[in-house]
């Protein structure tokens, strides 16, 4: 950093690397904030999810296309209790991921509803391929979980402060 003479800095000149602001001449300026290991994971988790989310809702969309054009894509069952017509869950996934692809966007674009509405959208993920487990067990279970670790990556990144925290 350029100093004066006198051992101050000059207008304009700005820290060099390695110096924080922190120092002996402005001891009441606050340390640098340290990330933990688990804020780290998450804030790169959360572009992650960013990416998930556009992912999980491209293939929602699919899945739903899939259903609405052909009612007979996905293996009949029996005495189900959440049995809709295959041409119903066509509409819903599509609808869900249309929505899915639109907050994974605003998630990566950095917008904070974007994040209000991962969680929330991640959250009617789950609870919808819980219903569809019957139709197709292992895609509901790997959408299931792409969902709960976007739903804890967004809930969890240190970017924002203990008080902006979900």
């Amino acid at each position: 950093m350029s100093q004066n003479d006198d051992g101050t800095a000059r207008p304009g000149q700005g820290q060099s690397q390695g110096q924080h602001a922190a120092s002996p001449r402005n001891p009441n300026a606050a340390p640098p904030r340290k990330q933990s290991t688990a804020g780290a994971w998450a804030s790169g988790g959360t572009l992650f999810a960013g990416v998930l989310m556009l992912v999980i809702g491209f293939m929602d969309v699919f899945q739903g296309i899939a259903g609405i054009a052909q009612d007979d894509v996905y293996t009949r069952v029996g005495d189900y209790v959440f049995k809709f017509n295959l041409t119903a869950w066509g509409w819903i996934h599509l609808v869900l991921g249309v929505i899915l692809v639109i907050a994974g966007y605003g998630i990566l674009k950095g917008a904070e509803w974007g994040r209000v509405a991962g969680i929330t959208l991640a959250a009617l993920n789950v609870l919808f391929h819980f219903l569809f487990l019957p139709y197709q067990p292992w895609w509901a279970l790997f959408s299931m979980a792409v969902s709960i670790f976007v739903i804890w990556a967004l809930a969890s990144d240190e970017a924002y402060g203990p008080d902006e925290r979900y």
